[in-house]
């Protein structure tokens, strides 16, 4: 239905200009579906962001001063599982960080499991460290380790372990490393209303049990609910440490249920594509789509692989999770010198095959530069 069209040619040609200005004309990546299935302002509105998240044209716009490098500190990262390839590239950057600004860096894996979280947590706090990273899972599943940290008055920062960016109190972090999932989930949910012309069967999978990524799920639900003609088919919750196992055979029996319909996928995080590609290949689905796949996280460096050779995904909203590592040190260095958090968010991003140039994470330019000449190292 189109309120306030009066005649079939003026609601056509409306349509078709609102197509024209989102971007939602035939392309490689916001154009290849069908005429718009009544939501023109939506995709308008979601053509123009999606053009703006895939612009690799982009300068740091995070901290240029703060205090100078705090010297001699240890940092130890604990990790909900170094399976996770958002976890793991986090880690990496913060080891990166480290030696720029001469520290030294304990990474201590939780295994995916709450008691090997808790354990691994419980080790960190014994350590004494300088301060303590919470890489990707709910400081409230360790809430005793959280308490034995701040009587132990160590400064713990998260990384994608509450719902926001920023400093917390309950649960008390320094501040909180991610993007904004709301801005995350929209514009994943935005790729799809645009590529799709507003006509879409997806397939959302996620993890229930990360309060964060079951926010980030329901986020995207609620953004595709904007264009009537984009129907969620059905809602995957896998949690992220049986993937491996459990996404094939789920993706064998929506081929079955929906062998037409399922045209678009999203996903919480990119690895549900590397699990889902064997069974979409066995039953001779093209790695091309559809259904096309796009990955609301991580941007691992095997989901660029995939989205650069067109096997079974076709786009992903990174984080800088290098980048992201190097602010975590930053942060814990504007701790340690009793100065407030940043409050730098970086700014979501769109990688496609045909704007990553070849590359295999979203690494913007002149973070390290940045930090560097602010720690004077």
């Amino acid at each position: 239905m189109y309120p306030n069209r009066k005649t079939t040619l003026v609601a056509t040609a409306l349509l078709t200009a609102a197509a024209l200005v989102s971007g939602c004309a035939p392309g490689p990546s916001t154009g290849s579906g069908p005429s718009p299935a009544g939501c023109p302002d939506t995709l308008a509105r979601a053509g123009a962001a999606v053009r703006q998240a895939e612009n690799t044209d982009t300068s740091w716009r995070g901290p240029t001063s703060g205090p100078a490098a705090v010297p001699g500190r240890t940092v130890v990262y604990v990790a909900q599982t170094m399976t996770n390839p958002g976890v793991a590239g986090v880690a990496k950057g913060v080891e990166e960080a480290a030696k720029a600004i001469g520290w030294q860096v304990r990474v201590i894996d939780g295994e995916g499991t709450p008691a090997g979280i808790q354990a691994a947590l419980s080790q960190a706090v014994t350590l004494k460290p300088a301060g303590i990273v919470i890489g990707g899972f709910d400081p409230r599943l360790t809430s005793q380790q959280m308490a034995r940290a701040g009587a132990a008055r160590i400064p713990v920062i998260g990384w994608h372990a509450v719902s926001s960016p920023g400093p917390s109190e309950h649960p008390r972090l320094f501040t909180n490393i991610t993007t904004k999932v709301e801005d995350v989930a929209r514009i994943s949910a935005d790729w799809i209303i645009a590529r799709s012309g507003g006509d879409a069967g997806v397939v959302l999978f996620t993890d229930d049990s990360i309060p964060f990524a079951k926010n980030k799920a329901e986020l995207i639900q609620r953004e595709l609910a904007t264009c009537s003609g984009v129907r969620v088919l059905s809602y995957e919750n896998i949690p992220i440490p049986d993937a491996s196992s459990r996404t094939p055979q789920a993706v064998s029996s929506l081929l079955s249920r929906f062998p037409d319909e399922w045209t678009y996928s999203a996903a919480i995080n990119d690895l549900y594509f590397a699990d889902a590609a064997p069974a979409l290949r066995a039953a001779g689905k093209p790695g091309s789509g559809p259904p096309f796949n796009i990955g609301a996280g991580d941007g691992d460096t095997s989901a660029f692989q995939r989205i650069n050779g067109k096997q079974f995904q076709a786009a992903t909203v990174p984080e800088p999770l290098n980048e992201q590592g190097w602010q975590i040190v930053d942060e814990f260095n504007r701790a340690f010198a009793g100065r407030p958090a940043s409050g730098y968010v970086a700014p979501v991003h769109i990688a496609t095959a045909e704007n990553s140039d070849g590359a295999t994470s979203w690494d913007p330019s002149g973070y390290r530069e940045a930090y560097r000449k602010i720690w004077g190292t």
